[in-house]
């Protein structure tokens, strides 16, 4: 089929192209190759830095398209890359296709390119298999990919890698796992390929820059390439709109409204944001005309080949692809022959991740069934979209569910787009069997809501992948005796009983680099986080005030919170538990727990301070040394608060991979809080966010140790991870201060304690995240695009001031005293402080995006210390 043929088809009967609405409305023009239009749809977000969206017509996910069509796009790429390549370095090419939008098109590519293996990037954990990578997404609403192979040495050959998305728009995502990925298995040659090259010209040159600087070839290969141009004043109008139609209909009955709402409502007669729920619709909204009951839903027999992954999640060899083909057939003649004799359109809808599988059996199925049945096919997603049912916009209806997989990152909204109101007579919806769940089945799951708009539902079941278990592999050399923790007064300024560091001591090399140079960095991935060290700042004599003002009108608080954590820690981990806080905001919060069990039990417990890294996991070699000097099922760990829950996530995930690196079991992932404002744990002093003094200064107050650093000049395969010892601030050391002032509260809270934790032990602590989810939404609505520049409560947002590149603070209408020290902060920074309504936390920092250090702030001035 021709390019012309293809955005034929894409704009349907109509003939009208599923941008005109956003175009018309904002002014927005797509620039560059003339098949834009057919390959490409706009649709709105509530997002006041971005105001549109590219849809794809042509990847099988939000638009239902012919599967012919889809998948023919994906193996005119994989083709183009082997003509690129050459058929000798094609034979030893290794495809990589990111989750979740662009599995089935990875996949596609890799049929194209002939007897390549296939692997995606996952965002579900699976127990027993380890890491062989992972990453952040940036500019994405759901950013954590795992690697999981099942062979990890299908990453280590020295063979072109091919990377596959849907676009390629900034590309910082693309390089970011190059850079990741280049660093553990070098390689001389690797080959970006997406559907649309968006880039915008000031990031077109970066390809080949950053080609040289690792010092390999990077190639890119796309179907068509353009940009998207914007009129001035294009955000506020794209705000309006969304907020126009996301808003209920008015009741005409109620009396007189605003000129706005007025013409709103006259024009939302004809042009409705269609949220479909699970009533029976008809018309523009439901599914068959006339239909006034849901529809069916019955299961179909696939009868998938046992020995056939799902998809590429561990890995897809030529060999696997020879055995689907050879079934395809026989599961597409069962499908066919459980549908309704009368069906002429029928919908093939994946799920998530899983949309190669789908996308096969509906191409299968597409031929079985002829000319007679339109057959098309589509995905559920994570990502929420406005829908308008216009014919010139690309998000027609939208179907909402609750995930019904569940997801490590906890529950959430799930949607399925344009498939309400799109007249089909049925859809076979087909899920792996992780998904097979009672939430898929719940009266406001997913087969129910699409029973609501079509008449037959046909579930269909593909198995979940798991790779065979094999023997844990040794353990890796190491020296037959770790080093023995650090502690004070030689590390530290605590008492040498109040914690035990497994770190090794780095106070004779500098780490420390400018704030701003750090921050550019970082997000432009030239280096991690861990790699260096903020510059300690030292607060002004004002600030320090304010410090020991909250102090002592927060002691109290703190002191029922540290009392309710640990009696919840002795009455359902371990009477004798071995506390492991993660350095160093949990420091603080250990030694507290562990003056609370001397003083109220008389017992006098083990406590530890380990590293953990975001992205690279928790210290392996201290892990280790806790499994040779404790029992590892009484290893509670602690911190001192959840944001957003990205550690509690990166504990869970390291444990697994220690488990089958190492074969030790027995560590519990639950980490143990003083406050749990994001929902993400079961064992926590109180879910309140409020100011946690410690959270107000730096090494200052934790001993005066720096944060951890994980260097590989600097810390090798037998070491723990490093961090440094500021003796030179003694005389400005609030540590112990912080601590007795905490502990002189212990008796005066005994009473109440006692009276919280009855309530804790007897209530539903089960964690929502909802956190995750609102972090998701800020920084969608605040076009960031990143969750890891968006620091949820009171503790994040300081550590954002006092060592990150601050760009605005959101603080919730009404917050007090919880903000005080913020509020000054901000002051002294020149940070705006910007009140928001119905905000979860107490506030939320919000770092600079796409920092460089010609960023300016609000004010036009760059944002420095």
């Amino acid at each position: 089929m021709t390019e012309r043929a293809h955005a034929a088809h894409a704009e349907g009967e109509t003939g009208v192209w599923s941008g005109s609405w956003v175009a018309e409305r904002l002014g927005v023009e797509l620039a560059g190759d003339e098949a834009l239009t057919g390959l490409l749809g706009l649709a709105l977000r509530r997002n006041p830095k971005r105001a549109h969206l590219l849809v794809s017509n042509v990847l099988g996910k939000h638009v239902p398209q012919s599967p012919s069509v889809v998948y023919g796009h994906g193996v005119a790429l994989g083709r183009r890359v082997r003509e690129l390549l050459g058929a000798e370095a094609a034979e030893g090419a290794v495809v990589l296709g990111y989750a979740e939008t662009a599995t089935g098109l990875g996949h596609s590519v890799a049929d194209g390119l002939g007897s390549a293996p296939y692997l995606h990037s996952t965002r579900r954990a699976v127990a027993g298999v380890a890491r062989a990578g992972g990453f952040e997404e940036s500019h994405s609403h759901a950013t954590s990919h795992l690697l999981l192979p099942q062979d990890p040495a299908l990453l280590a050959g020295d063979g072109p890698l091919v990377l596959v998305d849907d676009e390629f728009s900034t590309g910082n995502t693309v390089l970011n796992t190059i850079r990741a990925l280049h660093e553990r298995y070098p390689r001389k040659r690797y080959v970006v390929v997406a559907l649309v090259d968006m880039r915008s010209p000031a990031d077109a040159g970066r390809l080949d820059a950053f080609a040289g600087e690792i010092g390999a070839r990077v190639d890119l290969v796309t179907t068509a390439s353009g940009t998207v141009r914007l009129p001035p004043g294009v955000l506020e109008k794209g705000q309006e709109l969304v907020a126009r139609y996301e808003a209920p209909p008015v009741d005409p009955t109620s009396g007189p409204t605003t000129e706005r709402t007025t013409e709103a409502r006259t024009e939302r007669t004809t042009e409705h944001t269609t949220e479909a729920t699970s009533e029976p619709a008809s018309g523009p909204t439901g599914g068959s005309p006339g239909a006034t009951s849901p529809g069916s839903v019955e299961r179909v027999e696939l009868r998938w080949p046992h020995d056939v992954p799902d998809g590429g999640r561990h890995g897809f060899t030529a060999a696997d692809r020879d055995r689907l083909e050879s079934a395809l057939p026989g599961m597409a003649a069962r499908i066919a022959d459980a549908l309704p004799a009368r069906a002429r359109r029928v919908l093939v809808l994946g799920f998530e991740e899983l949309m190669y599988a789908p996308l096969r059996l509906a191409q299968a199925l597409e031929q079985a069934v002829g000319g007679d049945v339109d057959v098309r096919c589509s995905t559920t997603t994570r990502s929420p979209v406005l829908a308008v049912d216009d014919p010139g916009y690309a998000i027609r209806t939208r179907l909402v569910f609750p995930a019904h997989d569940d997801p490590a990152d906890g529950p959430g909204e799930r949607y399925a787009y344009n498939v309400a109101g799109a007249g089909f007579d049925a859809v076979i919806a087909v899920v792996d069997s992780a998904a097979d769940t009672p939430a898929l089945h719940a009266p406001d799951g997913l087969a129910a809501r699409l029973a609501a708009h079509v008449p037959h539902v046909l579930l269909a079941v593909v198995p979940s992948y798991v790779p065979h278990a094999s023997p844990a592999p040794q353990a890796p050399e190491r020296p037959p005796m770790l080093p023995e923790p650090l502690r004070g007064p030689a590390f530290s300024s605590y008492a040498p009983d109040e914690v035990g560091w497994l770190l090794q001591d780095l106070s004779d090399v500098t780490l420390e680099a400018p704030t701003e140079e750090r921050e550019e960095a970082i997000q432009s991935g030239g280096a991690h986080y861990a790699e260096s060290l903020p510059v300690e700042y030292q607060p002004s004599e004002q600030y320090q005030e304010l410090f020991h003002a909250a102090l002592e009108s927060s002691a109290a608080r703190l002191a029922r919170a540290v009392g309710a954590v640990t009696e919840v820690v002795l009455t359902e981990r371990s009477p004798r538990p071995v506390l492991v806080s993660l350095a160093r905001a949990g420091t603080p919060v250990g030694v507290l727990m562990r003056r609370w069990a001397r003083f109220r039990h008389g017992l006098d417990l083990p406590h530890y301070a380990v590293s953990i890294v975001r992205g690279r996991g928790i210290d392996a070699n201290a892990l280790r040394w806790l499994a040779d000097h404790h029992d590892p099922a009484d290893v509670v760990f602690v911190d001192g608060w959840t944001g957003k829950g990205a550690i509690t996530r990166e504990l869970a995930a390291a444990l697994r991979d220690f488990e089958v690196s190492d074969g030790v079991t027995g560590f519990d992932p639950e980490i143990a809080v003083l406050a749990d404002p994001g929902s993400c744990v079961r064992t926590y002093g109180t879910r309140d966010d409020f100011l946690i003094p410690s959270a107000c200064l730096n090494s200052t107050v934790s001993g005066l140790i720096s944060r951890t650093v994980l260097r590989a000049d600097l810390v090798g395969p037998h070491d723990f991870h490093g961090a440094k010892f500021y003796r030179e601030l003694a005389g400005a050391d609030l540590s112990p201060a912080f601590l007795d002032a905490v502990s002189a509260r212990f008796p005066d809270v005994t009473e109440s304690v006692d009276a919280h934790v009855k309530e804790l032990l007897s209530a539903d602590r089960t964690p929502t995240w909802e956190g995750w989810a609102a972090v998701e939404r800020i920084s969608e609505e605040y076009g960031i695009h990143d969750v890891n520049l968006v620091k949820p409560g009171v503790g994040e947002t300081t550590r954002v001031m006092l060592r990150r590149v601050p760009w605005k603070v959101l603080a919730r209408a009404g917050a007090g005293a919880d903000l005080g020290h913020v509020r000054l902060l901000a002051e002294q920074r020149g940070v705006p402080l910007e009140e928001v309504a119905d905000l979860p936390y107490t506030c939320v920092g919000l770092i600079h995006p796409q920092y460089t250090r010609g960023a300016t702030g609000a004010d036009g001035k760059a944002v420095t210390l």
